[in-house]
């Protein structure tokens, strides 16, 4: 079956083009656009998308309520929101995040990284693109812990070798990298990321890169 798409932003030109692009794809269908957040609340419960491509900056709602609107607890359907920033001035990325996006994408990456993007989110996995992430929190470093600050109980939870791991996804590495950083197999690695998640009642990778940096786990600029 198509992965079902909701574009969402307030440029009607960005949304022609970004329709375009996806529905070159076979998998990939668009089922209705949104021009601000409360629009795409209703084009959610109306269409039931499979990913929402989310905009951040919008009129009368923006992307990070209507991200936080859309993934909550009382949420109507199994969208997922995947954000889109133009990185330089977007300093609610972290927010739409921490609401419950499940990665993001700048608005000038190439069409077939869109594509992917759309399909990676789509499985359940989060967009993490590792150099973006790095970039994007240490942009927001001032607002994050400066490691000082006693660590939270919930770490205490997890083994070394999973606050290793935990530590490596928040750097942006992928489980392979993972793998062969650490010498263990991508299975292992992907046994690790799940009980991290689950001890930490986290919903992804993005998740718990924001929660390794605000717990003070990392420190922005660190390697």
């Amino acid at each position: 079956m198509a992965i079902r798409v909701l574009l969402v932003d307030d440029q009607p030109l960005l949304r022609t083009g970004f329709r375009m692009i996806l529905e070159a794809e076979q998998d990939i269908a668009v089922v209705g656009e949104a021009g601000d957040g409360l629009q795409a609340l209703d084009q959610v419960r109306a269409l039931q998308p499979d990913v929402v491509l989310m905009d951040i900056r919008m009129p009368r709602m923006d992307g990070v309520e209507a991200t936080r609107q859309i993934t909550g607890p009382e949420r109507d359907g199994p969208a997922k929101v995947l954000v889109l920033t133009t990185f330089d001035l977007d300093e609610y990325v972290v927010e739409a995040l921490r609401a419950g996006a499940s990665g993001f994408l700048l608005k000038d990456a190439p069409a077939n990284e869109l594509v992917q993007a759309i399909r990676v989110v789509a499985s359940g996995e989060a967009m993490l693109a590792p150099s973006i992430t790095r970039r994007l929190l240490d942009k927001y470093a001032t607002h994050l812990p400066s490691g000082e600050e006693p660590l939270p109980d919930t770490l205490h939870t997890l083994t070394d070798r999973e606050v290793e791991v935990l530590k490596l996804v928040a750097r942006g590495l992928s489980n392979a990298e993972i793998a062969a950083d650490l010498f263990v197999s991508e299975t292992t690695v992907k046994t690790h990321v799940g009980h991290v998640l689950t001890k930490l009642g986290l919903r992804d990778r993005v998740q718990a890169a924001v929660y390794a940096y605000e717990s003070g786990l990392v420190r922005p600029g660190a390697q």
